[in-house]
């Protein structure tokens, strides 16, 4: 249809209460605040819900649904106020309008609320804001779901991040032997047995002398001690 939205229709909230389930448990094993992971301005800017609203809805609470023309409008005034210019200068009239692809008359009318839009000038705004789709037109349920669900992939590809990571510890840092006997593990490491071999080919005693010699004083050093 596109000269105006289809009929408004029911919103379950079951998917915004089971999400952010989920991203309260990804939060919990990461070792993140609460307030870092369902932050309300945040979570406004993401959505396009206000802010109290959100609460609402996050509470579990009815928090009343705009019709469509009032949530294009109040979506459309966040993307005015968040989405700026790299100066910090909101987008004239004239930007959106050129970047939207249409007149300025007709972002004016939208704008001010004086021209009901049409999917395609929904479309075409939000490619211009560079946000998704459906960012102007989505119940505020489902809006909130849907920047959730964006926080938890987030969260998802943290902790595989923090897994691989600890997987790469345990790979590069060998395991300490439980009880090991220190003589057995210094033979080991020294390799006493090969030495003790090879001084059996040296040509004279004297060489053989010096080597035994080595290794006694090896085998005191770790001579264990009197408690």
């Amino acid at each position: 249809m596109t000269d105006g939205f289809p009929a408004t229709v029911p919103v379950a909230t079951g998917p915004l209460a089971a999400t952010a389930a989920r991203v309260a448990e990804l939060a919990a094993k990461l070792g993140r605040a609460h307030s870092e992971v369902f932050d309300l301005r945040l979570l406004s800017d993401a959505s396009g819900v206000p802010a109290d609203v959100v609460r609402e809805l996050l509470d579990g609470r009815p928090a009343g649904e705009p019709d469509l023309q009032a949530r294009f409008l109040q979506r459309l005034d966040l993307l005015r106020r968040t989405r700026v210019k790299p100066n910090g200068r909101r987008y004239t009239q004239q930007e959106i309008a050129d970047g939207a692809c249409m007149s300025r008359q007709q972002a004016g009318a939208l704008i001010n609320g004086d021209r009901r839009p049409t999917m395609e000038h929904c479309d075409a705004i939000q490619r211009f804001f560079g946000v998704h789709a459906g960012f102007l037109t989505a119940h505020d349920a489902d809006a909130l779901t849907d920047a959730l669900q964006r926080t938890e992939q987030q969260l998802l590809q943290d902790f595989a991040g923090r897994e691989r990571e600890r997987e790469r510890e345990r790979e590069t840092v060998p395991p300490e032997p439980a009880g090991e006997d220190p003589l057995a593990q210094l033979l080991q490491d020294h390799g006493v047995r090969g030495i003790a071999w090879r001084a059996a080919q040296l040509p004279t005693d004297k060489h053989r002398d010096k080597v035994t010699e080595w290794l006694d004083m090896l085998l005191e050093s770790v001579k264990p001690t009197d408690s």
